[in-house]
């Protein structure tokens, strides 16, 4: 028994103690990318549907940004609540709180499905409401070990590749060409069909997430068989434990101004990320790209995008000091803040299509934003000789980022109303560029002074 509850027993956890980092990396991978990958089916899909032409309660506001703005709520607070949630669980309960949320989760799409137009805003707040805590329990598997750039690296590569697929996935289901079980019993097909084998924009979140709830299942088993860090891990990278408040507001009272920075960056990053997401197939429509003969573009474009963030962050492992390992993580976020102003000037130029700079700009804020869920603060942590979780400083993060998500979606519809999708993103792409950049490069030359004071007083 360790301080912060049970440890993993049984046959596999003991292979995993003995297997050799390579193995135990490939199975910590698989189960954390499985899990991850596996939530956003139930996150993500509903954002394929293009409710066109459908107003928020008659309003100027689209219905479709209306439930983005909704879901998006529910995950912010869901972030908020985590800061305490998932830091302070202790982890003989993260797999049972995992199967919990993805099952209230799949539950709140059922709400959404059955729910008429403008009152479809509960079933997708419900949803976010959970899936928020998912990111953190899985990282709490993860961080706290010797090889955690590389398992990180694996897992955020799921949210990266996730997105597009999951909605790939769900186009297919609305468009019949995947002929879906669920639709052939009878008595369901009645209430999820559009059409011989398609399934209505309604039904579609809930029966995609009814396909990857099995496999969920499995993975989160994979996980709960890993054993906890070893003395090495904890010399390495500080003991990772549940984290009180007490530990909380020191960190927080230590690091307030590199934190800032990072949070200011994060607030516009997030937003960013977030509306390329949600808003990809208008996007690509507006670049040209249409659903026909474009059936997998969204899963092609994320997939290249994972390939190059992973090499860029599994290669921030080969960096094992601390101050050489946080100057690595920082010049590649600013190096994506930059990517984000050099394609569109390429795009511009007609230097480059509309796919490649889709892929570029998602490329530029992945390379920025997932350091913040995983690297970026366990190399602070590691450095900062505060024993706790690096859970708590990606939450404090993720909920401040989230809300600026939903500022943004507003501020579009009320303040630029008259803007494409398309003419919006781009004016947003170089905004982004500038405040990311300028505050990435500051909070490192913050949190570099705070590394070498702590270096005096040793």
């Amino acid at each position: 028994m360790d301080r912060d509850g049970a440890r993993a027993t049984g046959p596999l956890t003991g292979f995993l103690e003995r297997a050799s980092p390579p193995v135990f990396v490939l199975y910590a991978v698989v189960a954390a990318f499985g899990a991850y990958f596996c939530m956003y089916a139930f996150r993500k899909p509903f954002a394929a549907a293009r409710f066109e032409n459908e107003f928020f309660f008659g309003s100027f506001i689209e219905l479709k940004s209306a439930l983005i703005i909704s879901q998006v709520i529910g995950y912010a607070l869901s972030k908020y609540l985590g800061i305490k949630f998932v830091s302070e669980l202790a982890p003989r309960h993260h797999a049972v709180a995992l199967v919990g949320l993805i099952v209230w989760a799949e539950l709140a799409l059922l709400v959404f499905a059955v729910l008429p137009g403008d009152a479809k805003i509960i079933g997708v707040f419900l949803n976010g409401l959970s899936l928020g805590m998912i990111w953190g329990l899985v990282v709490r598997y993860l961080e706290g070990r010797g090889t955690s750039e590389l398992l990180l690296a694996g897992l955020s590569a799921s949210l990266i590749v996730a997105s597009g697929m999951v909605k790939d996935f769900g186009r297919a289901l609305m468009s019949g060409s995947i002929a879906d079980v669920w639709t052939r019993i009878p008595w369901v097909g009645r209430w999820i069909g559009g059409g011989i084998g398609e399934v209505d924009e309604s039904w579609m979140p809930f029966v995609a997430g009814l396909h990857f709830l099995p496999p969920f299942v499995v993975f989160v088993w994979m996980l709960a068989q890993l054993p906890r860090p070893t003395q090495q891990d904890a010399v390495l990278r500080q003991p990772r434990e549940s984290m009180d408040a007490a530990r909380r507001m020191a960190f927080l009272r230590e690091h307030w101004q590199g934190l800032l920075l990072l949070v200011v960056a994060y607030l516009f990053l997030t937003a960013y990320r977030d509306y390329r997401d949600n808003f990809s197939v208008e996007i690509f429509d507006g670049l040209g790209y249409t659903y026909a003969g474009n059936e997998t573009i969204l899963s092609r474009a994320e997939t290249l995008i994972a390939i190059g963030v992973v090499a860029a962050l599994a290669m921030l492992n080969a960096f094992r000091r601390s101050r050489s390992g946080l100057i690595a993580t920082f010049a590649v976020m600013t190096g994506g803040t930059l990517l984000l102003a050099g394609s569109t000037v390429a795009l511009d130029a007609g230097w480059i299509d509309g796919f490649t700079w889709m892929t570029l700009v998602g490329l530029g804020s992945y390379l920025a934003y997932v350091p913040y869920g995983s690297m970026l603060f366990e190399r602070l942590m590691a450095g900062s000789g505060v024993v706790g979780t690096a859970v708590f400083a990606i939450y404090v993060a993720d909920a401040v980022g989230y809300t600026g998500s939903v500022g943004m979606m507003l501020y579009k519809d009320f303040a630029a109303a008259e803007m494409s999708r398309l003419d919006f993103f781009k004016t947003f792409t170089w905004a982004m560029a500038a405040v990311g950049s300028v505050c990435l490069v500051c909070s490192c030359l913050v949190f570099l002074r705070d590394h070498a004071r702590k270096a005096d007083q040793a």
